[in-house]
């Protein structure tokens, strides 16, 4: 419980802990809109990369995945930020998806992350109830 009070302090705090973005992509599963953190989550992998060959592939399946027009899990991006991407990729670098990765995080920080504050999952967590997933329970309640 305590470590779930500090993920409401910031939404930085929220995703630098493991247990803190579980829970958040928990929430926003239930809410259908799961592509968000996922690309996100996705754009720090990929920051990771230290072998520039892989950088190609790597882009070219994120913009496959999340940025084009009617991608799979396509995130809510403006059609200039979208152009400015796939341009960005045509010569990939890691920080090539920066901007995107930016728009997404403030549209989750603005937006998604003031509800996961007001959910229920939040709110049993901080009061040290634990959803199933994050410490093991010996019972749940039947009905």
């Amino acid at each position: 419980p305590e470590e779930a009070v500090r993920w409401g302090e910031s939404f930085n705090k929220l995703l630098s802990q493991k247990a803190g973005l579980d829970a958040f992509t928990r929430f926003l599963k239930t809410e259908f809109s799961e592509e968000n953190i996922e690309f996100w989550t996705t754009c720090e992998d990929y920051k990771k990369n230290r072998a520039s060959h892989q950088l190609i592939p790597k882009a070219k399946t994120i913009y496959e995945t999340f940025i084009r027009k009617d991608a799979p899990k396509e995130v809510n991006l403006d059609f200039h930020m979208k152009e400015v991407t796939a341009q960005n990729i045509t010569h990939p670098t890691l920080d090539s998806f920066d901007a995107a990765q930016a728009k997404i995080y403030r549209l989750m920080e603005q937006d998604s992350y003031p509800r996961f504050l007001r959910s229920d999952m939040y709110l049993d967590l901080i009061k040290g109830r634990q959803h199933s997933g994050l410490h093991s329970t010996k019972h749940l309640h039947s009905y």
